[in-house]
């Protein structure tokens, strides 16, 4: 029996349903009907979360500012970013004490690494997907995850699942934009709705095969069901509000479609569409991962971006690799400018006053293949910047980035205080 109720979980988890999930703060369908119809006051500005990294993190040379505080200079790859000094946090000394080189780097926004996250508390989720937790089924999309879905190790692995899976990412602007902005025709409706009343059925067959299992458990196997239990009744409430998503349109596209020119050019592109996604609040959750798939050759570089973070101290690579990551700088600075242009209704505020916009990576020195001093920079979201935060670098006072996670979660309205390898928040972040 209890190989025929696993057979079944096995069953659900590839026709797209995932058992394992918490307890979602979902509105009823009544009310996200009036939600997806109407604004009130109390959702005019709501808060939201875009995360950004790449696998090679930045070159520590041309990074790091020498001094701390308030009136430290910006270096070659933080001078794109002066428009915005006020507007960010620049966070020194802060990483998740993991060893791996690449195979680390994918535990930026989880704390630890994929094949050692199973057991623990939170099952290896990522921040952005704690979050998208929180919205639930509040907005079209929990959260978007955007990348290329090759490269080193498979390509985009940034966020992760509750259940330690990987969320497979969107890989380019056209997919990106008619995810957010083109209806499904009237058949493709159709297949989803018949999708969706299969998984149901699963759901109903899985929970007659629990209960009759149910009386011949011991106590402790007992708690186990019901816990289980209330994972496939959180899966139902998720099918119910995805069916009527699909009664409600997509928002109008305000631009055309763009063509996929690969991950480089296509950054512009992407950054303009997640601001877009944000604005129509068809999602208030965000990842993009700039991965190996990044090809330099398109910035008119000869060289590869992974060869070229092993620079072996040669000043040519250096260069170059400061090239790129000046490139991706621009793009992000260039972000912020999109996000501070673009009002947030019902208030005095632009949309970035509200967004988290967190940008990093789980490399520190690639070089080196070390996964400690990550570059780490917060913009916007109400809290107050303009500072380069230096924390303690020995290792007895070392203080977890988690801590800015937790942080970011209160600030995002989860009720919480742990997060991974968190202490509690980050000491020194403060609202504006």
């Amino acid at each position: 029996m209890i190989l025929h109720s696993a057979n079944r979980r096995s069953f659900l988890k590839a026709a797209g349903v995932c058992l394992a999930l918490p307890t979602l703060e979902s509105m009823k369908i009544a009310d996200r009907v009036r939600a997806a119809e109407s604004s009130s006051s109390e959702e005019s500005a709501p808060q939201r979360m875009v995360c950004i990294g790449n696998e090679f993190g930045m070159h520590p040379g041309s990074f790091w500012p020498k001094q701390s505080g308030s009136e430290y200079e910006l270096t070659p790859l933080l001078k794109p970013l002066a428009p915005h000094k006020s507007e960010f946090t620049l966070f020194s000394h802060l990483d998740h004490g993991l060893k791996g080189g690449h195979f680390a780097i994918h535990g930026y926004l989880t704390g630890v690494k994929a094949a050692e996250a199973r057991g623990l508390p939170g099952g290896g989720m990522s921040l952005d997907q704690r979050a998208a937790e929180f919205v639930g089924s509040r907005t079209r999309f929990p959260s978007l995850t955007i990348g290329s879905d090759y490269g080193l190790h498979g390509g985009c692995q940034m966020s992760w699942t509750r259940t330690g899976t990987r969320i497979p990412p969107i890989p380019g602007p056209r997919e990106l934009f008619r995810q957010v902005f083109v209806d499904d025709s009237a058949e493709g409706r159709k297949q989803a709705d018949d999708r969706i009343a299969l998984q149901s059925s699963i759901l109903d067959a899985v929970l007659g095969d629990a209960n009759s299992l149910k009386r011949k458990l011991s106590r402790n196997d007992g708690q186990k069901l019901d816990e289980y239990f209330s994972s496939v009744r959180d899966v139902e409430t998720k099918l119910t509000l995805d069916r009527q998503w699909l009664k409600v349109p997509k928002p109008k596209a305000p631009i055309d479609e763009p063509k996929n020119k690969g991950l480089a050019l296509d950054l512009p592109a992407l950054y303009d569409l997640i601001a877009l996604a944000l604005q129509t609040d068809s999602t208030r959750v965000a990842t993009l991962e700039i991965a190996s798939g990044f090809v330099a050759s398109a910035l008119g570089i000869n060289k590869g971006y992974h060869g070229l973070s092993h620079h072996g101290r040669v000043k040519d690579s250096i260069e170059l690799l400061v090239q790129i990551e000046l490139y991706q700088v621009e793009q992000f600075s260039r972000f912020l400018d999109k996000l501070r242009s673009i009002h947030e209704p019902h208030t005095d505020g632009s949309l970035l006053d509200n967004t988290m916009v967190l940008m990093g990576s789980g490399m520190g020195d690639a070089n080196s293949h070390t996964n400690n001093d990550l570059p780490i920079i917060l913009a916007g979201g109400g809290f107050k910047h303009g500072e380069h935060k230096e924390y303690p670098a020995v290792s007895n006072r070392r203080v977890p980035l988690c801590n800015l996670f937790v942080s970011m979660l209160q600030r995002f309205g989860v009720e919480t205080d742990q997060f991974s390898q968190a202490t509690g928040t980050l000491n020194g972040l403060e609202l504006a």
